[in-house]
């Protein structure tokens, strides 16, 4: 609903009945087809779900199971209480759908709305007043091109503030143009964000190849949705759609360089032939001109339709060159990799963090968590590092990592530097993960979960958040989805398994699968991380290989020697079921970890037999 009105206040006698389903269908694709409709594909598969359904006289089926089953394709045991995927995509074609309507859409005669509390969609015709407020000029006949003969959006402002902006926008154009003739003094300035000293990029406007002239949308389609699709990404700095639309094609990448301050250029092509398509893309180093990365997709649209291959696409470049693990940060630590760490600058701090992430040491834990408090005290909005800071806060209690005795503990200095964060950028993925985490060992599961919900439905490309996601799924008991979620990571960030083997290790120990969970535990070898030896002990005790369990107990107990005397406040904080903590001592004590004889986890499930 736009405003709170259905959209047919003060309506004409024409809409005084609701739009005809041909209208509906017709204004439907009008949206599908629009690139203003910011809303990702499986967002414009819901709208055209629920459209059709209605349409269909359907819309008693329109609930969150039937959304969740046949649209996001979750399985027949989909719960939308605990998986709130339907909640949280229904807010945000909601939230598009009325930017669209108040901007690009202003000149649809139909209105496509849906109601909080429900999703069923409203169907109503325009009001008419903001358009006959304005009435259109009479053409005047006159040589030259031909004139648009498109609806105009008028609005209902008044006529100096378009002037204005008409102005203001032809002046900033003039500048762009004469930046790129090279008439201008001097260069443009970079963001004062970008002081952080993170990257940069600007993506160019793929390129149309061929005769096809279906090219030219495709290729504009897909521009923008690699805009967006990077924009998740809040390590990197992605320049705006404008700006990208001022560069002349074939711009050089030294000149970029030099003129914006970039230093990665995205370039792109379409080349369409029948109902085939090949998409092209590359990453070039502006400084130096080198291609750090290239790949071609071939795609067919009798197979898939385009919003569908447009979004894979796009999730797939970004997830290729903007990913905490991806071609950018591999490109900087390359430069960067001699240098100590106190010559680094803050952006170079949260590069070390994904180093420490992949291989969970001690001793680096203690240098990065000294780098990244550095760069705060200098930076203290820079929200990234705050909740990497946060995630490295609570490796202090989890972990046992360099603990400081202080008035506050670990897990509330985890929280509150998660929480300043999230005040600094409510959207910043990374600030959502450290607060579910920090949530997470708290022993508030269910918040914690719903935090990182919110941050895989911003951003279901970032594998960094799929793995510690999937992960405290799996703690929490949805074993299954945890599995999915990592198993999507392993293939996304192959170079990142180690922690990924190791936890759907743990996840097919759950499951009494110990063949399986040998075969991961070994491709995880995470020898400096010390729970790596307590899972690869408890997995080779419930096996029957007693040298190998005996070796991994004994490193482990060199590691963490003090962690049974509290071993239940150990599975609390984890936030481990009853039936799968009890799984977790029964092989302890094969393996002879000095396991409590009778655990809370064992003295739960036996009230519970008890009650029965």
């Amino acid at each position: 609903m736009l405003g709170g009105s259905d959209g047919t206040v003060g309506a004409s006698p024409q809409a005084q009945s609701p739009p005809a389903a041909v209208d509906v269908r017709a204004q439907l694709e009008i949206l599908l087809a629009s690139p203003d409709l910011d809303a990702p594909a499986r967002a414009r598969r819901f709208l055209r779900y629920v459209v059709e359904e209605t349409l269909a006289g359907r819309a008693d089926r329109i609930k969150a199971y039937a959304i969740g089953t046949e649209v996001f394709e979750r399985g027949t045991d989909f719960d939308a209480q605990s998986d709130p995927v339907v909640r949280i995509e229904a807010g945000r074609l909601r939230r598009a759908l009325e930017r669209y309507y108040l901007s690009d859409g202003l000149a649809d005669t139909v209105i496509i709305t849906i109601p909080k509390g429900a999703y069923v969609p409203h169907f109503a015709w325009r009001t008419p007043q903001a358009a006959e407020a304005h009435p259109a000029p009479a053409t005047v006949s006159s040589p030259g091109p031909p004139v648009d003969s498109r609806p105009r959006r008028w609005t209902p402002w008044p006529v100096a503030i378009p002037v204005a902006v008409a102005f203001l926008v032809l002046l900033g154009g003039l500048v762009f143009w004469a930046l790129w003739r090279g008439d201008a003094p001097r260069t443009l300035q970079t963001p004062a964000h970008l002081s952080h000293g993170g990257p940069t990029l600007v993506v160019m406007p793929f390129a149309a190849l061929g005769e096809d002239p279906a090219a030219r949308t495709y290729a504009d389609g897909l521009t923008e949705e690699v805009l967006s699709q990077f924009a998740r990404f809040k390590e990197i700095t992605v320049l705006g759609r404008e700006t990208s639309r001022s560069i002349q094609p074939g711009a050089d990448a030294a000149r970029i360089h030099r003129d914006l301050g970039v230093r990665y250029v995205l370039e792109g092509s379409v080349r369409a032939a029948v109902h085939r398509l090949r998409i092209a893309g590359r990453l070039l180093d502006a400084q130096s001109g080198a291609v750090l990365w290239s790949q071609t997709y071939d795609e067919d649209l009798q197979v898939r339709d385009l919003f569908t291959i447009q979004d894979d696409v796009a999730r797939r470049v970004a997830t290729a060159v903007a990913q905490p693990y991806g071609v950018i940060q591999r490109a900087y630590q390359a430069r960067t990799g001699a240098r100590p760490p106190d010559d680094l600058e803050a952006y170079g701090c949260t590069l070390r963090f994904y180093e420490y992430r992949a291989a969970l040491s001690e001793e680096s834990h203690s240098a990065i968590r000294a780098c990244l408090e550095q760069a705060v005290a200098f930076h203290p909005d820079y929200a990234t590092a705050w909740a990497m800071l946060s995630v490295l806060y609570l490796d202090e209690d989890r972990f046992g990592f360099n603990p400081r005795a202080g008035a506050s503990t670990p897990i509330e200095r985890s929280l509150d530097a998660a929480r300043r964060a999230i005040r600094l950028d409510p959207e910043n993925v990374r600030s959502l993960q450290a607060l579910m985490m920090a949530l997470f060992f708290a022993q508030q599961p269910a918040e914690a979960l719903e935090v990182g919900e919110r941050a895989v439905a911003l951003n279901p490309n970032d594998t960094e958040l799929l793995g510690e996601f999937g992960t405290r799924l799996g703690q929490a008991g949805a074993w299954q989805r945890g599995a999915e979620l990592l198993e999507q990571a392993l293939v996304r960030n192959p170079g990142h398994s180690g922690y990924y083997s190791g936890t759907l290790a743990v996840y097919a120990y759950m499951q009494h699968d110990y063949a399986r969970a040998e075969v991961l535990i070994r491709q995880a070898a995470l020898e400096k991380f010390p729970l790596y030896h307590f899972v690869a002990a408890v997995i080779y005790a419930q096996l029957g290989k007693v040298p190998e369990a005996t070796e991994a107990r004994d490193e482990f107990l060199r590691m963490r020697p003090t962690i049974f005397a509290h071993w239940d406040d150990e599975m609390a904080k984890r936030n481990y079921r009853p039936e799968d903590a009890a799984h977790f001592a029964e092989g302890a004590r094969k393996a002879g970890f000095p396991v409590p004889a009778w655990t809370a986890a064992e003295a739960v499930l036996q009230a519970a037999t008890h009650q029965r």
